[in-house]
This record gives structure tokens, sequence and C-alpha cells, in this order.
């Protein structure tokens, strides 16, 4: 008589099935969760620029009107725009971000994942930031930590994968940048 064992078929062992139906999972996970990712987020960026700069002078005009209805739209704004702005407030005070990374930042699959009416809601909203002043203590600490010329820290604070910041901001910075 013959004592060895007869095994199943590899299509018959369970677990088999379970490593299978997993690989697939993160397989589709990986390739669906890039699809609207990079173009969506170039498209969203620079529509966000345009309408920011359009809006943000009948913002200023608008917020007389609105100072005296704020306690009712205080209530009524959604804790994820809260939120946002808090994140946003953190971004621009205290890591020098421009407008346009924390925008990136509030809305990033890798960053705060925050929906675009909540990011634009934040950086809208956002008072009392110099602008110029986060690009130019960016700018010194590329000076500082990183050796860089003054050439090389405008093209990085207004790179699209660097600091983001607009030319003005970037020019600003480098001519008060310490010699």
């Amino acid at each position: 008589m013959d004592n060895r064992k007869i095994s199943k078929p590899w299509y018959k062992i369970w677990w088999v099935w379970l490593i299978i139906v997993f690989a697939v999972f993160v397989v589709s996970g990986i390739a669906g969760g890039n699809s609207d990712n990079s173009s969506s987020s170039n498209n969203s960026s620079t529509k966000t620029e345009k309408t920011t700069s359009s809006k943000s002078a009948n913002t200023q005009s608008s917020e007389s009107s609105q100072s005296s209805s704020s306690t009712k739209a205080t209530q009524k704004v959604p804790i994820a725009y809260k939120n946002a702005l808090e994140s946003a407030e953190t971004y621009a005070n205290s890591m020098n971000l421009s407008k346009r990374a924390i925008y990136e930042q509030l809305r990033s699959k890798a960053g705060d994942q925050f929906s675009t009416k909540a990011a634009y809601y934040a950086v809208t909203h956002l008072k009392d930031v110099n602008w110029n002043k986060n690009a130019l203590e960016s700018a010194k600490t590329y000076q500082k930590d990183m050796n860089m010329s003054p050439a090389a820290i405008r093209d990085q604070l207004t790179s699209s994968a660097g600091d983001k910041f607009t030319q003005a901001q970037a020019n600003y910075a480098v001519s008060h940048l310490p010699k």
C-alpha cells in the first residue's frame, strides 16, 4: 500500500483564493486610485488661481456687508471647512507655504484630503498672511541650509514642483535676502 498523501489541486485550496482576491483588490486600488489624480489636480489648481485672484477683489468689497451677518455665517460653516481653515493657518504661519501650496496640500490624497470646496474656503478665508514674508523665510532656508544661488532660489520658489509662490513673491524674497 502506498502511504503518499494525495494533495488537492491548487485551485481547490481556500487560502490560494484568498491571496488571489486580496491581490485583485490591491491592484484595483492602485490602478483606480490614480485615474483622476493628475489631471484634476492640475485643472483645479489653475482654476483656483484664476478664481482666487478674481474673487479677492470682490471679497474685500463685500466684507463690510458680511460683518453684520458673520455670526449667522459662522454657525453655518461646516466643520470640515473650519478644520481646513485651521490647517491652512498652520501651513501659512508655521511652515511658510504659498497660497497655492496650501491649497494643494489640503486637497492632496497624501495630505489632508479635504474636498475642493473646503480647501477653497480655507485659502480664501486666510487672514493676515504676508505671502512675501513666507517666500522670504523659505528663501532664507534655501540660502542658509542648502547654499543655493539667488537664481536657483527663485526657480525653487516659483516651481510647480517646489514652493509654488508667484513670480512677484519670489522676486521680493530674492531681493530681500541677506547678502
